[in-house]
């Protein structure tokens, strides 16, 4: 079996014990508000989280992390990661972007000595840096070898899972109704994998504004089964 395989199938699983299902993204928002209240309103949302936000924030800081660490540039690293803290404004969504990142690389810097990733490790202890976890996710993938593409297909589907999750236990929806929306999501993620091979920095941070406000009216809820 292709060793590249396992080491995407480790780096995207769901289940890796970094506390990723403590955090709904602003969806937790969106449910009590009744927004997204069913398995189409869920589906729209979650094809315009990918669409018109990650596919501009976390995927394309991702895939531009990625390169450094392929030429070997800690420095671009550093930048991509200020970069990242400046564009994300809602409180919650920043820590957990770190607080995710930093269990990222505990996980596997230790197993991949890397030189790019023990520098960038040795910033965040410094606090140059704060450790976002698509940059850790992107710069892993890279020390492991693994084509571009294929990271960038494990990242939309980590994210896409998430939310299908989150869905299911907050709308409620039956567990078929969650595989089934996530498995339409399939020809929409090959699309952004294309699409964000090559990122526009200019682009960096583009998103609708709306998705940055629910983020930061989570932080206030009344009731909340998540952290962001």
């Amino acid at each position: 079996m292709e060793m590249r395989m396992l080491s995407l199938l480790q780096l995207s699983d769901p289940t890796l014990p970094i506390g990723g299902y403590a955090h709904s993204g602003g969806l937790e928002t969106y449910v009590q508000s009744g927004k997204v209240c069913s398995r189409d309103s869920a589906g729209d949302y979650i094809r315009q989280m990918l669409t018109e936000n990650i596919r501009y924030g976390d995927a394309a800081f991702a895939s531009l992390a990625y390169e450094a660490v392929c030429h070997s540039d800690v420095d671009e690293c550093i930048c991509l990661d200020t970069e990242c803290t400046a564009l994300k404004l809602p409180r919650e969504i920043r820590e957990a972007s770190a607080k995710l990142g930093i269990r990222l690389l505990k996980v596997f810097q230790p197993v991949l000595q890397n030189p790019v990733l023990d520098q960038y490790a040795q910033a965040i202890r410094k606090k140059t840096a704060s450790g976002h976890y698509c940059l850790a996710f992107g710069m892993c993938a890279a020390a492991m070898d693994i084509p571009k593409n294929d990271m960038l297909a494990g990242f939309y589907y980590n994210a896409s899972v998430g939310m299908v999750t989150n869905s299911v236990k907050m709308i409620p929806l039956g567990q078929q109704e969650g595989q089934e929306l996530l498995f339409s999501l399939q020809p929409l993620i090959a699309e952004l994998v294309e699409n964000t091979m090559n990122p526009d920095r200019d682009l960096l941070g583009l998103c609708c504004t709306g998705f940055d406000i629910r983020c930061m009216q989570h932080e206030t809820l009344y009731s909340r089964l998540y952290m962001s």
